[in-house]
């Protein structure tokens, strides 16, 4: 199993929905690092998705992530391979199931 610590990959301080927005977005950290990850994926095999060790997550760079992952691939796939961790901020991890189903409607 996968594990991404989005603070020690990808930065403590996650930007907005798309790069046009500005520096590490939901779309850059989605497309350079999230489906690289998730496209070699057995089908046994998960991804764990560390949320602590960041200042905040804007709604837009979780929607833009795990939301346009669900777009993709669809919310039962995504939600099969990604398993969350967040002991700072357990909400966040029904926040973002919550992206992932309505994504796929």
């Amino acid at each position: 199993m996968a594990t991404i610590i989005i603070s020690e990959t990808f930065t403590d301080a996650p930007g907005g929905r798309l790069r046009s927005d500005g520096p590490k977005s939901g779309e850059e950290f989605r497309n350079d690092f999230l489906i690289p990850v998730f496209d070699k994926l057995t089908e046994s095999e998960q991804i764990t998705i560390d949320l602590d060790g960041c200042f905040g997550y804007a709604t837009s760079f979780l929607e833009e992530v795990f939301g346009g992952l669900s777009r993709e691939y669809g919310a039962k796939k995504v939600l099969e391979k990604l398993k969350f961790k967040s002991d700072e901020e357990p909400l966040l991890i029904t926040e973002i199931q919550e992206y992932i189903k309505d994504a796929s409607k």
